[in-house]
């Protein structure tokens, strides 16, 4: 194999990991905001949402980061502004997962939900993710 056909496998394991994700943030952006509606939620339920997370979402996180940074050196594209800015939301989105799932073990341990909604930052954040990927402006 040359380096081309690395490249196909590490976008397409990036591109993977990504859907997970984002896939696990946008659940537990939606059971958080259940949560706060309806705090007296069922224990399984939200022991169900972390072990998801422990064992999809968290995976999937070391991916993006591992497959992301093995594109950009392998496209020399860091110092680029398009991935100055990809790499910014990518933060936010990481951080986000970060405190849902310090609320997640708030609430398995019986606090209640504190936090508010936060779809539309991460369904902001994945678009514009997609868009400078896609379009590297």
């Amino acid at each position: 194999m040359n380096v081309a056909d690395y490249y196909v496998w590490l976008k397409a394991a990036h591109v993977a990991s990504a859907l997970l994700f984002v896939g696990g943030v946008t659940v537990t952006s939606l059971t958080l905001a259940l949560l706060s509606k309806v705090p007296q939620a069922h224990e399984r339920f939200v022991a169900g949402i972390r072990r998801y997370d422990r064992w999809v979402t968290v995976p999937a996180i070391i991916g993006v980061w591992t497959f992301g940074t093995g594109l950009a050196i392998s496209g020399s594209w860091f110092g680029q502004g398009w991935l100055n800015v990809k790499l910014g939301f990518v933060v936010l989105l990481s951080a986000l997962h970060g405190v849902q799932s310090g609320q997640l073990r708030k609430i398995e341990a019986g606090a209640s939900p504190s936090m508010p909604g936060t779809l539309p930052v991460v369904i902001l954040a994945a678009i514009v993710i997609a868009v400078l990927a896609v379009a590297k402006p």
